[in-house]
């Protein structure tokens, strides 16, 4: 199983889209963080958890399920930081590789000496973008591909079909 822990500000700190969000407003950037991270996890299967710094809000830890996606607002007085190393300790095990999202380079090597690996918010865009230019291709060569028939038809039949199915007859 593979798991992606996202340290969430420091995701939406980098990227260019989100920042802009962020300007505006923090929750937009927070909810389209999670959308990408849901079209992330809906291609890649990996279990993805969102680690949000809840600092300096009063309160207790807040966890919700978004899509498929994780999203934890850590406890008062914890950083995303503190929670994100006990996330790596508690799923990390030999049937687990965990990877750590976050271009903060303390915790990068905090939770690879506990056995995480790393991927900084560029790496993370990088593989995103990738994965959207994989979805589209399959998704235009889906489009493409003609149905087939186990009967032979012309194209005439074919569309006075298409048309009866679709109700226009």
């Amino acid at each position: 199983m593979v798991v992606l822990i996202v340290d969430g500000y420091n995701i939406i700190g980098d990227w260019e889209e989100l920042r802009r969000l962020k300007k505006k407003d923090m929750s937009q950037a927070r909810d389209r963080l999670i959308e990408l991270m849901a079209e992330y996890q809906a291609y890649s299967g990996a279990r993805v958890i969102i680690v949000f710094d809840a600092y300096y809000v009063r309160g207790i830890e807040s966890k919700l399920k978004q899509y498929r996606v994780e999203v934890i607002f850590t406890k008062e007085k914890e950083t995303a930081d503190e929670c994100i190393e006990r996330l790596v300790k508690k799923l990390k095990n030999v049937k687990t590789q965990v990877y750590v999202a976050t271009s903060d380079y303390t915790e990068q090597r905090v939770t690879f000496g506990q056995g995480a690996l790393r991927k900084s918010a560029r790496e993370l865009a990088i593989e995103f973008e990738n994965v959207e230019r994989e979805i589209s291709s399959n998704v235009s060569e889906h489009q493409k591909a003609k149905p087939k028939t186990k009967i032979p038809l012309n194209d005439d039949v074919l569309e006075k079909f298409e048309k009866w199915r679709r109700g226009e007859m």
